[in-house]
Parts: structure tokens; sequence; C-alpha cells
């Protein structure tokens, strides 16, 4: 027989192919059917976790309403000084008045007002007023053009200024009770060179009519911004007699007509509008968050503030969330602290107990979680009230004088109190399950050899059991750090967390970006104190039993 190791070629499998390719084959097969078993939870994963704390980070430092609002206002403010102590040359307020107009059609300014309003007071119900009286300053330049000639009072005549011919004749075409949709608006290349605001201008009219109020845009007047985009094209075009399309004869009028026309002072306009668009302050603020990306949410969230000149402090009377965290943290850990000493006791007795009561008892530790927390945290305002069940009793026994009753609600003491009772079991649990597996041997061995039952405890026990105190730390700690309704609910003023104030800037401020910000510092608290207690404990000390 011929040797084996005489025979040339890679080994090959049962159907002819290299037996390491069929094994590599075999090898990511089963890595795929491995990822195809556990591609649901992932993806479950992606929604619910990561996706939320990706776009949570986004908001913290997303800033791109007012660059999206105010796009012409935020480049021609980028070159003023805001230092100076003078307002912004007359062409941002040209720009402002065209970025305002538009917003103002598409229900964008009071959005772009909140959110300014954040970083300086009243800047919302300056945004609102201007909108509601921006449509004065066009008024000026159409009612001249119209007293000139009729053939700027008709929409058709616009569209065929204004359009292409292949548009204007799809337009004429088509059927406004058909189903069909409107033909997109086509602007006319001559105009658009000749034109050019206008022009623009136009464009953005007819889009929002034919998209947005899905309206006939041969129905509907061009906007008053339009009128003032003609009369500035019209002031600054050398020569329109290379023209000759739709509407020459009376573009030529105009042209000739317009330097006598009255003109609009754009910054005056404002400043009769409100007398704050000639404040320093508010276009410092708008020059400030012009960037599509920000900082300033996370200098809010510690009491800090962008301005010309840097990141600087907020006043002292403005300065809340930093103490906002140092609360948290302490209370947190105070309400560990208590879920501790009171857990231990009852894990330890659970443990040591016969099976049968030790179940009766497990019940009786699981009974509030088949109760609301709402109930719960309510049954404790009423028991801490000053005229609670609480104070009756400690009167009752002469222990507190009537009149001397104790503050236990409203305050840290009832958050306290409240949160140590609903995160109790959390840490029961995971204490009951260690110490179950410590055999009660241990201790009976250390007594035999002369150790009290304090030593025994301390050196034997103890030390066995420090797993699960480590377990549900943790768990009760990340509960507590995250809590706000019972907070909300007992803690009055003093006694809240900054969750609470989380929850205001996203359900009631709409300050959305704050609350990311804040979320984000929480987030990065929780993740570099778990790193902590990684290095100082170790977290493959952490046992839940076994």
């Amino acid at each position: 027989m011929a040797d084996i190791t005489d025979q040339s070629g890679p080994m090959l499998a049962a159907d002819g192919r290299p037996l390491k390719s069929s094994l590599n084959r075999a090898l990511r097969r089963q890595k795929l059917r491995a990822l195809a078993l556990i591609a649901p939870l992932l993806i479950f994963i992606m929604v619910t976790f990561i996706a939320p704390i990706a776009d949570m980070l986004f908001r913290s430092v997303e800033n791109q309403i007012v660059s999206d609002t105010l796009p012409r206002t935020t480049e021609t403010l980028a070159d003023w000084d805001a230092d100076s102590g003078e307002i912004p040359p007359p062409e941002v307020f040209e720009a402002l008045y065209t970025d305002i107009f538009v917003a103002q059609e598409r229900k964008l300014h009071t959005r772009l007002g909140s959110r300014l309003n954040y970083e300086l007071s009243g800047v919302s119900s300056l945004f609102r007023k201007s909108g509601r009286r921006v449509d004065d300053i066009g008024e000026v330049y159409q009612d001249q053009f119209e007293d000139l000639d009729d053939f700027w009072k008709d929409s058709e005549t616009w569209n065929a200024l204004m359009g292409s011919d292949d548009w204007n004749a799809a337009q004429i075409q088509w059927d406004e009770g058909s189903d069909d949709p409107q033909p997109p608006f086509e602007p006319r290349e001559e105009i658009t060179g000749l034109l050019p605001q206008t022009a623009e201008i136009f464009q953005i009219f007819a889009d929002f009519v034919q998209r947005e109020d899905e309206d006939n845009l041969a129905d509907e007047d061009p906007w008053e911004l339009v009128y003032s985009a003609l009369y500035t094209d019209l002031i600054q075009t050398p020569d329109l007699s290379g023209y000759g399309g739709p509407g020459s004869a009376e573009l030529l009028v105009a042209m000739s007509a317009v330097p006598d026309f009255e003109t609009v002072d754009h910054a005056a306009a404002f400043e009769d509008i409100d007398e704050d668009w000639h404040s320093i302050e508010v276009w410092q603020t708008i020059q400030t968050y012009s960037p599509d990306f920000t900082s300033g949410y996370f200098l809010n969230a510690v009491d800090m503030k962008k301005s010309p000149d840097g990141p600087e402090m907020r006043p002292d009377d403005e300065q809340i969330y930093i103490k906002l965290f140092i609360r948290t943290l302490i209370m947190s850990l105070a309400i560990t602290g208590s879920c501790i000493l009171l857990g231990y006791p009852v894990a330890w007795i659970l443990a040591n107990l016969p099976a049968r009561t030790a179940n009766l008892l497990m019940i009786l530790v699981l009974l509030p979680f088949w109760t609301s927390l709402l109930v719960r945290t309510s049954a404790w305002k009423v028991m801490l009230q000053q005229q609670g069940v609480v104070n009756d009793t400690l009167v009752w026994l002469g222990l507190v004088a009537d009149d001397s009753r104790l503050a236990l609600i409203n305050n840290q003491t009832g958050t306290i109190i409240a949160m140590t009772h609903i995160l109790l079991p959390f840490m029961i649990l995971p204490l009951y399950s260690v110490m179950k597996t410590i055999p009660p041997s241990y201790l009976r061995a250390a007594k035999s050899l002369g150790a009290t039952n304090w030593t025994a405890f301390w050196r034997v026990y103890f030390p066995q059991s420090v797993p699960g105190i480590g377990a549900g730390s943790i768990l009760v700690f990340i509960l507590a750090i995250g809590y706000y309704i019972t907070p909300e609910l007992v803690g009055g003023t003093t006694g809240t967390f900054i969750s609470n104030r989380i929850a205001y800037h996203i359900s009631s401020s709409l300050n959305w970006g704050l609350a990311a910000a804040l979320g984000t510092i929480l987030l990065a608290l929780v993740l570099g104190l778990y790193w902590a207690y990684d290095r100082i404990v170790g977290i493959d000390n952490v046992k839940l039993g076994g």
C-alpha cells in the first residue's frame, strides 16, 4: 500500500471539495444561523435602546432651526462685529425681512422664537409680533406697482411672466378637478438671469402654494415679498431691452418708474414693529446660535451660557442644574444606603428560615410590585403629611408635641422615605439570592473553632454576601437616580431630582435640546460611576446567586 503521506494535493471532503473550504463554509452557515436566531433581539435593542440614545445625543447639539429659518440673515450676519456696540448694517435687516416673511408663511417663525427664547427671554414674543406685521413692509412696493399698471395685479400675468412656456401650457391644460397632480412650477430662464431675486422668491412662493398649501397657483396672488424683490432687481438691473417675452413692455415701464418709488428703510421698519430689533443683545443671540451645531445646551446644563466672548457662568440666581445633579447623587446614595440597612436583615431572615415560611414572607416582599406605583406614592403622601398617620402616631405616643409636628412631606425626607419603600424589594431580592447559596455549616464551623456570633458573621458570612450587596446597590442606585414620579409627588421644591427637570423640559417647556443634554450628562455620570465601581470593587464580584 502507498504511504498516505506520499499523496499530493489538498485533502478532499466527500463531495470532492477541499476539506478546509468545506469546513469554513460549514462554520459560516453556523454563524449565520446563530445570527438569525439573535437578530430579533438585536433589532429590538437597536430600535428601543440604541436609536433613542443616539437621537438624544444628536438633539443635545443640533441647532439647525436657526440657520434653516433665517438662512440669508445668518449668512450676512456672520461678518458683523458683535462687540462693536452698533446694530447690524441695513443689508442684514433686508435679509431678515425676507427670512421672516417666508418663515411666517410656513408657520416656522414661532418655533424659531421659542428656540431663541431659551437663550434670551422675550425673543419668542418678538418673532410672533414680527410675523404678524411683516406684510406691511412689502405692501409699500406692492401698492406702487399695482398703481403703475393693472398688469401687476393679476396672478395669471405673473405666471406668464415668471413661468416657462412649457409650464404655462401645461398649467392651462391641467384640470383642477382631476386626480392628476398640478404641474410643478418651472421658471423662465430669461427672467431668472435678468431678475434673479424675483425669480428666487417667486420660486419659493410657487413651491409653497403647490406643495404645502396644495392650491392652484393660477388663483393665488404673489406675496408682498415678490414685489419687494422685483423693486430691488429693477433698481440693480442695468438693461432689460434684450428681453422680448411676456410682460416685457410692462417691465420697461416699471424700470423707468422705480427710481421715483417710495422706498423702505428695513432697519427703521423693524424698529417700528418692535424696538428690541435694535437691541444688540438680540442680534448677539442670533449670531451666537447661527451654527448648525451648538454647545449651548450642554453649557446651559451646567449653569453656563454662550456669549460673544465665549462660555461664561450664569448669575447665581439662575444656577440650578449643578445643585440638582449634586442633590440627585447624594439622595440616591442615601436611598441606596437605607435600602441596604433595611434590606440586609430581611434577606438574611428569608435565607435562613424554613422554605415554607420563607416563601410566605417572600410574597409580602413582592406584594408592592402588584400595587400601582402611583398608589404607593400617594399613600405615602397621605401618611407623611403633618396631619397624617405617622405624625398622629408620634403625637399619640408623646414623642412629638401636637404643635411641633414633623415636616416629612414636600422635602428631601419624604423623597428618601417613599423611594426607600419603593426600591427596597430591588435590594432584598439580589441579597436573598446570594445569601441562599451560603451554606449554614460555615457559621457553625466558625463557632466550633471559637468564634463569637459577631466574629463568625463579620469574618465568614458577610464577605460572602458582598456580591449581593453590590448587585442590589447598582440596581437601586441606577433606578433611584432616574426616578421622577415619586420625587415629583412627595419631594416639593427641595426633594426633586434632575430627572424631574428633564421631564419638565420634555413635556412642558418643550426644550428638548436641554433635556437631551441633561440626559446625556446623567448617562455619562452613571457610566462613570459604574466604571469607578468596577475599578474599586470589580463587576465580576457582582452576583445574583449561584
